[in-house]
């Protein structure tokens, strides 16, 4: 049995996979796998069929490496392909448990900040935020949505000095909303904040609940930290999901935290890490 990759394909040049996974598709090809091509942006536009046209048939089982995809495109993916005879190695419901805070938030409690969400459509109104801030500690907190923050937009768009305070919270969130407009996934998290020490954080690849690579997040591609594992690896494991990714900070009291958990096959991998560090233990159904 081979090893089957599925990457998103370059909208240019619809024989050719994405620039940004090339190296990635390298890496396939010397491990001697094979890769196909999906498009991206005929899934996003809610047409699956089409963007599965250029994957053989009957591939088997197969993994996805591309760009994030909510949770109804990814199952709709999911569907496109076993039509066409092959089956995703990572279930739409793993996925969205990984990919979605609200998913794995409680598998992870006491290692990552306490949060609270909920459901708003994309441009809708967040509702009484007071009353979902209730079960949070006063003090600063963070507003995202369940995939992903405006960071870059820190003080308009995600930090809140205080989430009791109405105003503010309400604020932030609306800032949020609208910035993420059509891609709000989910809706509000409203998340305690928490000092790290500034050393930027770690990204920790997951294969059937093993830590295989341990390497800088993409936003901090220069960072070489060794983190420490121990209470973090039960809580990956009873996720249950086969291939996932931790991003770990430390604290300022010295205490690593769960920053974000995602879904392996929608994470970046940073440009100084080497693929075949990762795609030699994706394993290969047998």
């Amino acid at each position: 049995m081979t090893l089957t990759v599925l990457f998103c394909v370059d909208p240019l040049r619809p024989r050719r996979v994405d620039p940004h996974f090339a190296r990635e598709a390298a890496a396939v090809r010397d491990h001697y796998g094979e890769h196909a091509v999906i498009d991206h942006d005929a899934l996003l536009a809610g047409d699956a069929d089409a963007a599965v046209r250029a994957v053989p048939r009957d591939l088997g089982h197969a993994w996805y490496r591309g760009w994030m995809l909510p949770g109804g495109a990814y199952a709709a993916l999911a569907a496109a392909l076993r039509r066409r005879g092959t089956v995703l190695l990572a279930h739409p419901e793993d996925y969205r448990r990984a990919h979605e805070l609200p998913g794995w938030h409680d598998t992870f409690a006491g290692l990552t900040p306490a949060s609270v969400w909920r459901p708003v459509p994309p441009g809708g109104d967040p509702g009484d935020l007071a009353e979902l801030a209730g079960p949070l500690r006063p003090g600063p907190g963070v507003v995202k949505d369940y995939v992903k923050s405006r960071k870059h937009e820190w003080d308009t768009a995600c930090f809140v000095p205080d989430v009791k305070d109405p105003a503010a919270l309400r604020a932030v969130a609306a800032a949020m909303i609208a910035l993420q407009a059509e891609f709000l996934a989910g809706g509000v998290v409203v998340r305690e904040f928490e000092e790290f020490d500034g050393r930027g954080e770690v990204r920790v690849w997951w294969v059937d609940g093993e830590p295989v690579l341990v390497g800088p997040h993409p936003d901090t591609p220069g960072t070489v930290r060794e983190p420490d594992l121990t209470t973090v690896a039960p809580a990956v494991r009873s996720l249950g999901c086969r291939f996932v990714t931790t991003d770990l900070a430390r604290r300022t009291d010295g205490a690593w935290r769960v920053v974000e958990v995602g879904d392996g096959q929608v994470s970046d991998l940073p440009a100084t890490a080497d693929p075949m560090d990762l795609y030699a233990h994706l394993p290969v159904p047998g």
